[in-house]
């Protein structure tokens, strides 16, 4: 026995129909970050293993740029400008049960597309374990969190218009 105790795991469910329905619709806001050599900042999560975009929920009296910011600085140490909109991805079918089960909720994401300003890339160790630039070709090779795999790949779309449903 190690000494440790087991961290809860919040668990995500995308198209699942073992998904308990939602209770509340949480905004959250996700950062697809890029730097001088176009690579993409991800974050690898502490409760599942699993990579996505830095990003969360949008606390009360926030504004999205405000928390975009925050929460790359807070996952990836990162600082970001805030250069334009990925998408707003509202699939009813995304739903995030919290570590203790007491939420269960759909996520309205909106997605920003960003530019680095300063800083390395280094994880919290709090809700990130790692935390990296990757290179859009190398992306599809990480095991990507449920439903975050829609906005990366918006990301690295190249679209000129948002991506919406």
């Amino acid at each position: 026995m190690s000494g440790t105790i087991p961290m809860p795991v919040r668990r995500v469910h995308f198209h699942d129909r073992s998904a308990p329905p939602a209770t509340v619709v949480t905004p959250s806001v996700f950062v697809a970050a890029r730097d001088d050599r176009s690579r993409l900042l991800l974050v690898r999560r502490v409760d599942s293993g699993m990579w996505e975009l830095p990003g969360g929920r949008v606390d009360v009296g926030e504004s999205l740029l405000t928390a975009a910011v925050r929460e790359t600085v807070e996952e990836a140490g990162v600082l970001v400008r805030v250069t334009g909109v990925v998408g707003l991805f509202t699939d009813p079918e995304l739903v995030v049960v919290s570590a203790t089960g007491e939420e269960v909720r759909q996520q309205f994401v909106v997605c920003l597309h960003a530019w680095h300003v300063r800083g390395e890339p280094r994880p919290d160790r709090h809700e990130t374990v790692a935390a990296a630039w990757f290179d859009p070709a190398d992306v599809a090779t990480l095991p990507v969190e449920p439903g975050a795999g829609q906005w990366v790949a918006a990301a690295l779309s190249g679209a000129p218009d948002p991506y919406l449903d």
